[in-house]
């Protein structure tokens, strides 16, 4: 089985995945700028092609990409794993992947969610002030709730929970 992983990352969370999944695989891996130089017939030798994308507010970086070009993959094993900042029993997580794909693209393409975490060392100005923007709010809340409070605990500094175990999931997809 040849596999192919194609990423994006901000602040290395994701690529750290990629790198993981891709070890356990065997598999080649690209970055997604690098993945739509590609010639359509490049992906014709893959029998697994796996899309990785960072989340904020919601929303899977480069998403549409992968999504726009599955159809075309027809026959192959098709998955897209999100890393984002919160932990895999957040109600946001629940909420982004519910949104992610639609009911055509769950028949033929699995989605899965590793935790990663902030790193605002390596995050862009536009990310950083979304994030010190949504503090601001939840700082200024009347009446802020436990998740709220919570919430500006854990993002009002950088952090890391991605583990190696949320890669098991994809692997016995891809491999199965």
């Amino acid at each position: 089985m040849k596999a192919l992983i194609i990423y994006t990352s901000q602040t290395g969370f994701t690529k750290r995945y990629a790198e993981w999944i891709g070890k356990r695989l065997q598999a080649d891996i690209l970055d997604v700028r690098d993945a739509k130089k590609k010639k359509k017939d490049y992906y014709d030798s893959y029998d697994a092609i796996i899309y990785g994308g960072w989340v904020m507010a919601g929303k899977v970086s480069q998403s549409k990409w992968f999504l726009g070009k599955a159809p075309a993959w027809n026959g192959k094993k098709l998955a897209v794993y999100v890393v984002g900042a919160s932990p895999v029993e957040g109600p946001d997580v629940e909420e982004c992947m519910k949104n992610l794909l639609n009911d055509e693209q769950r028949g033929y393409i699995r989605a899965f969610y590793c935790q990663g975490g902030l790193d605002y060392d390596k995050m862009n100005k536009p990310s950083k002030m979304a994030m010190k923007m949504l503090i601001s709010i939840l700082n200024k809340k009347k009446d802020p709730t436990e998740k709220d409070k919570a919430m500006v605990e854990m993002i009002s500094h950088s952090y890391d929970i991605s583990d190696e175990k949320y890669i098991e999931p994809i692997v016995e997809y891809v491999t199965d």
